[in-house]
């Protein structure tokens, strides 16, 4: 998940007033400004419980600098999948659908022993479902540079411009709330929702696909994650309104999440990019059609004057953020790893617990393709 209200991403600086944040910053990327997390203290050693995988915890390193990111040639692994799914799902795994067209359980296998072929097949299985939560992983207990190892294989690992990360792994996208945070106050003094639709770092040119989400720590309660499927979206549009969001383009900026970071202090590791992707997203193993515009990274439509862009974007944005009918919302459990497809989802975490508890996740973000759009057809 792009940092975003719902993740706290932090150095140990000084606190930053979210309302010193200047009217832009706020206006266009509505990220809590974060607290210095005390390391001593998620490890243990202030009478706060340790952190379960403190060697997950987040750095931040000025010195991490990076090139622009270069094109590189995407191979699609799901398109290779037995859609039967033989060595995914055999007999005797548990799968639950949690929605007909978005959201599914899969207990009674392990993703690290997964072979080539189960690779493929779960990268076909997502594109189709959207979202999978499997269950019972030992995924968290892998050396990292094994889980980076695994989820390599679907993609060049991202490495996100401000996140903290592992010491000594920038590509691990770290989400991590400390024990005892109580920033979340300052954050609804400003704001009467946690909920930020968003499809991860959609300003690259090459935007992820198959993406990985593990939880090493949560509250007793809250703390889900919401789906939605931004192909069910499209497909709930009138055949005319599809047709002419054919052909449209947005531009999807990263300047803001940057300006956000360097306005609390933090790290800036490449320059930021802004990069046009067409609205209407194919996917390129079901060949379905999406929306691909989202209010954290999205901002004016290609052609289209500011008011008929403002007006176009906040009609798809409600249509997704409203349809409850085409989402999904998925509880976390210890030992659970999230698998779904950024190019046709959006997602947003939530902040409703109240207790100060920790919650820490690690991202693991493989690129995929530049996004295309294949012609309209009624």
């Amino acid at each position: 998940m792009a940092p975003s209200a719902i993740e706290t991403e932090t150095i140990a600086v000084p606190k930053v007033d979210a309302s010193k944040l200047t009217a832009a910053l706020k206006g266009q990327y509505k990220e809590l400004a974060p607290t210095a997390y005390d390391r001593e203290a998620e490890t243990g050693n202030k009478g706060v419980q340790a952190a379960s995988y403190p060697h997950y915890l987040p750095t931040w390193n000025p010195e991490q600098k990076y090139p622009p990111l270069e094109p590189f040639e995407h191979v699609e692994h799901g398109k290779d999948a037995d859609p039967s799914f033989p060595n995914l799902l055999p007999e005797g795994v548990a799968v639950t659908h949690l929605t007909p067209t978005i959201g599914t359980e899969v207990t009674g296998i392990q993703l690290s022993t997964l072979s080539s072929a189960g690779k493929d097949e779960l990268a076909r299985l997502v594109a189709e479902r959207k979202v999978v939560a499997f269950r019972n992983q030992d995924f968290a207990d892998l050396p990292i540079d094994k889980a980076l190892e695994f989820g390599g294989y679907f993609g060049r690992h991202h490495i996100h411009p401000t996140s903290g990360s592992p010491e000594g792994f920038p590509e691990i996208h770290l989400v991590h709330r400390g024990a005892g945070d109580n920033s979340v106050d300052q954050f609804f003094a400003n704001r009467t929702s946690s909920v930020a639709w968003h499809s991860d770092v959609s300003y690259e040119v090459q935007p992820p696909g198959t993406t990985f989400l593990y939880i090493f720590d949560k509250p007793e309660t809250g703390g889900d994650t919401l789906f939605v499927d931004a192909a069910e979206a499209y497909n709930r549009l009138s055949p005319l309104f599809q047709e002419r969001l054919h052909g449209l383009k947005a531009t999807h900026s990263g300047i803001e999440q940057v300006n956000a970071s360097a306005a609390r202090g933090s790290i800036k590791r490449r320059e930021p990019v802004v990069n046009e992707h067409p609205i209407v997203r194919t996917h390129p193993v079901t060949g379905e059609k999406a929306l691909y515009v989202n209010p954290q990274f999205t901002r004016d439509i290609v052609g289209l004057k500011k008011e008929e862009s403002d007006a176009l974007l906040k009609f798809l944005y409600d249509h997704l953020a409203y349809g409850a009918d085409f989402q999904a919302r998925v509880k976390w459990a210890e030992g659970t790893v999230v698998v779904w497809d950024n190019r046709v989802t959006q997602h947003s975490a939530l902040i409703d617990w109240k207790n100060g508890q920790r919650r820490h996740l690690a991202r693991i973000t493989p690129q995929a393709e530049r996004p295309f759009e294949t012609p309209f057809k009624g």
